[in-house]
């Protein structure tokens, strides 16, 4: 537990080094935070190196991946009406794919930023939070703390948004304490929402 709170404790000012650094450099800043972050979730947590996804895990993370798709697509329409930012929000999170190239960004989700925050936020913070506070509590508090971590973005629906997939994820990993498959659901969504199919209204870059 101590070391899940060591890292949430480094988690903020990393975050708020990521999004509030100058735009051009987002994608670097992005993975090495990330990456960072997922090799202390590595170091203190080493048995989860042998809980990696499975061939079988494809299947469950994508089917995983759909539903929090679905959600989002509500969540979307709700944010642009209800937040009295949403709308610049979420434009402002889909214009960082016109910061890099597709396949670079792409390749930086699968290969260290997905990973690495499912190392981190699953496979280290929740893990130590559901064995401390249990099932329920320990993933309402995780999930509070991956939201509240987003706060630093100064971005309220960006906030929102990571609270959900944090409450998504996390009772995913509570009820089936494997990382594999939430890690495959968490890569496949990345993809799927960021770069080839956002939310309906979300502009397509370039």
């Amino acid at each position: 537990m101590r070391r899940a709170l060591l890292g949430l404790l480094a988690a903020v000012p990393i975050w708020a080094w990521v999004f509030r650094g100058p735009p051009s450099g987002f994608w670097r800043r992005m993975t090495v935070g990330a990456g960072a972050l997922g090799l202390f979730g590595l170091v203190s947590t080493p048995d989860i190196r042998d809980d990696l996804p499975e061939p079988g895990d494809v299947a469950i993370g994508a089917a995983s991946a759909a539903g929090l798709y679905v959600i989002f697509q509500i969540g979307d329409r709700m944010a642009r009406v209800v937040m009295p930012t949403g709308e610049e929000d979420i434009e402002s999170v889909y214009r960082l794919r016109t910061l890099a190239p597709r396949g670079q960004i792409a390749a930086l989700l699968v290969g260290i930023i997905g990973p690495g925050e499912e190392l981190f936020w699953r496979g280290l913070v929740g893990r130590a939070f559901i064995r401390r506070f249990g099932p329920v509590r320990g993933t309402a508090l995780a999930a509070a703390a991956y939201g509240g971590t987003h706060l630093v973005t100064g971005n309220l629906t960006l906030t929102g948004a990571a609270t959900v997939a944090g409450a998504y994820w996390g009772a995913e990993y509570a009820l089936d304490p494997r990382l594999g498959p939430v890690l495959v659901s968490h890569i496949l969504w990345d993809l799927w929402i960021f770069l080839l199919q956002p939310t309906p209204t979300g502009k397509k870059s370039p």
